[in-house]
């Protein structure tokens, strides 16, 4: 998943997959979910290829803003239940996934 911060409110799917592939030098139909957000962190769009195409989300909270993540090099990992909280305008940052160790062969 990559967080990108700057205003791309304007942008529909094919706008944003062309920011993707110019700007960010992603590929845009990798199924990488791509997420922006807006100036003041009120709205955000999640672009992602799902096979047979383009999807895009776009979401307005009513009160507060996005709790943003710090970006990286335009990267920032999420887990699933980390975009969920995203989503609903939760703290993310709270959210910590539990390292759980692979099992070696069922008995």
């Amino acid at each position: 998943m990559r967080l990108c911060g700057a205003p791309h409110n304007r942008k529909g799917a094919d706008g944003l997959a062309a920011l993707v592939r110019e700007q960010l030098r992603h590929d845009p139909f990798s199924g990488t979910i791509f997420v922006f957000r807006s100036k003041r962190a009120d709205r955000l769009k999640i672009l992602v290829w799902d096979g047979t195409g383009l999807v895009l989300l776009w979401k307005r909270l009513e009160q507060n803003a996005f709790r943003w993540p710090p970006i990286s090099d335009g990267v920032m990992r999420l887990s699933a239940s980390q975009l969920a909280a995203l989503m609903d305008g939760l703290d993310w940052s709270r959210l910590h996934a539990h390292d759980v160790a692979q099992p070696s062969a069922a008995s």
